[in-house]
């Protein structure tokens, strides 16, 4: 897409997680965004569908202006490592689009909500795993702030190319209210 798009999200409800899965299957093929390599189901994440909080644990779809229907992308706030407790001021972010609509600045603003809203939850600080080879999530993540907080070399294995990936993070500090 040329043209930039405005975009805005509400919390997902049950009916968008067919269009949640589809968009994260569409990012399986490319070995750039996910260790997954077969589709998922809809019925693989009910669950964790189920255990998302909006009061803590928010999922949020993307749509454009006047489209709430129509997801073109989402973006989540999850329990760090397993959810052990004392990370609780930690949440892992987790963020896909779909495939018309990248590069055309829903990921700057879902990216920018969640780090709004993330304040707002309580949390001290973001992180995430991207792929090293993903300088577009790179790019995308430390033009809001993120920063290289470490590098595990050659720990995912895509259909017999090894890949690095790196863990970004973001102290929220001053964000919090």
């Amino acid at each position: 897409m040329s043209d930039v798009l405005t975009y805005q999200h509400r919390l997902a409800t049950r009916e968008d997680l067919p269009a949640i899965v589809d968009i994260y299957n569409s990012v399986i093929p490319e070995r750039a965004a996910t260790c997954d390599l077969e589709p998922i189901t809809v019925a693989s994440r009910e669950v964790w569908f189920a255990e998302s909080d909006p009061r803590r644990h928010p999922i949020w779809v993307g749509h454009e202006p006047g489209r709430p229907e129509v997801v073109t992308g989402y973006v989540s706030l999850e329990p760090f490592l397993n959810g052990r407790r004392g990370y609780d001021v930690t949440a892992d972010l987790a963020l896909y689009l779909h495939p018309e609509h990248r590069g055309s600045g829903q990921g700057a603003y879902l990216l920018s909500q969640a780090i709004a809203r993330a304040a707002e939850l309580g949390f001290r600080t973001i992180a995430t795993t991207i792929f090293a080879s993903n300088e577009r999530s790179l790019r995308l993540f430390r033009s809001h702030g993120f920063q290289e907080w470490g590098r595990l070399p050659a720990v995912a294995d895509l259909d017999g190319r090894p890949e690095d990936i790196v863990f970004v993070g973001l102290p929220l500090g001053s964000r919090l209210n």
